[in-house]
């Protein structure tokens, strides 16, 4: 799946597929919302039930509303694993409890701080990424994932930092090699093409693929962590 996917002209079954599945999602979204304060007092339990039933809604509404076909390649790992999964679209990153068993995923301490859903991802199990954080908030963020891969949760995260465009190989943010020293697992890097067809609100029909790589151990020198993390998490993008 390549960039030019990007930019053949929307069908009108497409147009009216992203039409019904963005009014499908938010709508969801904005219920899932409005009880999870409600759900908060009651422990993790209610709380993961809804994260969950929000991500098998999303993919539900990408394979049935929007007609996208989602492969998996590989086997997706369980726990004591370090997954680092290439970021296009929003769907990937909603779609984790989905492809993986109760995941531990860090992410952006801004999404942290929205109401209900901020408290709701902490109870969940997301571990708060700052972009310049010391050696303090390092520290925390090391201990809250060994404590989360305790429970044998697999640890995931988007090496890249943020979404980019398919077809594009940023480096990777310079704190992943750091915290793969730090916690001591070893690296499962996962691709995805999701970009072309679900990034943004008009959406395509097609294939969206994810392709696990080999695991890679832990202890290696920096260079080659980063290396063949980036190489793999990028064979999708011709």
């Amino acid at each position: 799946m390549g960039m030019a996917m990007d930019n053949r002209r929307l069908t009108v079954g497409e147009a009216v597929r992203s039409v019904l599945f963005n009014v499908m999602f938010y709508t969801v979204t904005f219920g899932f919302g409005l009880i999870i304060p409600l759900a908060l007092p009651f422990g993790r339990g209610g709380i993961v039930w809804i994260c969950d039933r929000w991500s098998n809604i999303q993919r539900w509404g990408v394979v049935h509303i929007l007609g996208v076909r989602v492969v998996v390649e590989g086997v997706v790992p369980g726990a004591g694993v370090l997954a680092a999964v290439k970021h296009e679209s929003m769907f990937e990153a909603l779609d984790l409890p989905t492809l993986f068993d109760f995941p531990a995923i860090f992410a952006k301490v801004e999404l942290l701080t929205l109401p209900a859903w901020g408290p709701a991802a902490r109870r969940y199990g997301l571990v708060p990424v700052e972009r310049d954080q010391g050696a303090k908030a390092l520290r925390a963020m090391v201990a809250a994932a060994r404590g989360l891969a305790k429970e044998n949760r697999p640890l995931v995260i988007f090496p890249e930092g943020t979404r980019v465009p398919h077809g594009t190989r940023p480096a990777l943010q310079s704190g992943f090699a750091g915290l793969y020293k730090l916690i001591g697992l070893p690296v499962v890097p996962i691709a995805v093409n999701s970009g072309p067809l679900l990034h943004g609100f008009w959406k395509r029909r097609g294939t969206v693929t994810y392709r696990v790589g080999e695991m890679i151990p832990a202890g290696l020198p920096r260079d080659e962590i980063e290396a063949r993390v980036l190489a793999a998490i990028n064979v999708l993008n011709a």
